[in-house]
């Protein structure tokens, strides 16, 4: 049997990632056994204190004291809400328990900013790994050396496994379900808790962040100009040219500062408007792609399912307000 320990760290923790965690392990080991197999899974919740309250003490629970667990085959981190320095800084002793247990052959999945944690065992140095877009920027600041791919809704790397942002813990959860016990068990997962079972990226719920707050005045300035002419053909020589720099030189700057190329970001922007413009629904998919300067449709369509993981057409069909034919 495979001892599964969902650990409980000191400070804010969101207590639907330990819930829904237990909550849809425990019926997948339920439902194997229903079908004539013996238990899979013996589920702990654990940690350094004896009661962690939430919500102005609403809720309260009583992890058992992971000082105790000597052994565990999988470790779940939870989801953590903010102030990540401080809680890395209060949770030394669980980020080296964690560390420990992975070196005698644990496997550790973190959910969502629960990455946070994981990252500060070391264990994630020179890999790749996922969690909330909107934390990406303190994760990249405190741990420079991980490669973080906030499109990746699930990534797996010897024995290591991350997730994206909020309630994306249960895609995570169902992929665990699945190589802990089967597929079909998995499915029947995904339909009593009514999960979409084959999401694999959480670039459709990512919201594109101008990154402005690198201090590079040539950058922003060079941002600013891209972002008030969406429609116009954009030539990044030209505009080198303007800002009196080599066309060299001012790419390695804008990757430096934002982290993409001048065409990534220009691609980006472009699409961020037109994400918007659809999700209010009383535009045509092609009046769309001409307020954001594509006169390709196909360019169009290729570069928005690129960043978003959906068509301009499906993304319209789930996220907009008022539907309009195309």
């Amino acid at each position: 049997m495979k001892q599964v320990t969902i650990v409980v760290p000191d400070g804010n923790v969101n207590l639907s990632s330990i819930t829904g965690s237990f909550e849809i392990l425990n019926r997948a080991n339920v439902y194997w056994q229903r079908m004539g197999n013996k238990s899979v899974l013996e589920i702990r919740i654990a940690g350094y204190m004896s009661e962690l309250k939430w919500d102005v003490g609403f809720f309260s629970l009583y992890p058992l004291d992971i000082r105790e667990i000597k052994v565990t085959d999988l470790i779940i981190i939870p989801s953590l809400s903010y102030d990540y320095d401080h809680v890395l800084k209060k949770n030394k002793k669980l980020v080296n328990w964690i560390r420990d247990q992975y070196k005698t052959g644990a496997e550790v999945a973190s959910i969502c900013t629960g990455a946070f944690l994981l990252a500060a065992t070391g264990l994630l140095e020179g890999k790749t790994c996922s969690t909330h877009w909107n934390a990406a920027n303190d994760f990249r600041r405190i741990f420079p050396n991980i490669n973080l791919q906030i499109d990746k809704l699930i990534t797996v790397q010897q024995g290591l496994y991350t997730n994206g942002g909020a309630y994306s813990f249960l895609n995570l959860i169902l992929f665990l379900v699945e190589k802990y016990f089967d597929r079909q068990t998995a499915i029947y997962c995904s339909k009593v808790f009514q999960i979409d079972i084959e999401r694999d990226a959480q670039s459709p719920f990512f919201i594109f962040q101008e990154q402005k707050n690198h201090g590079d005045d040539l950058v922003i300035k060079a941002q600013t100009y891209i972002e008030e002419n969406l429609s116009e053909k954009i030539s990044f020589e030209e505009l080198a040219s303007k800002l009196a720099i080599s066309r060299r030189n001012f790419d390695r700057r804008f990757i430096k500062a934002v982290g993409n190329t001048p065409v990534e970001y220009l691609q980006r922007v472009k699409v961020e408007f037109a994400k918007k413009t659809l999700e209010k629904g009383r535009k045509t998919i092609f009046e769309v792609m001409n307020e954001v300067g594509y006169s390709d449709d196909k360019a169009f369509r290729e570069v928005f399912k690129k960043i978003t993981g959906l068509s301009p057409l499906n993304y319209r069909s789930k996220y907009n307000k008022e539907k309009v034919l195309v």
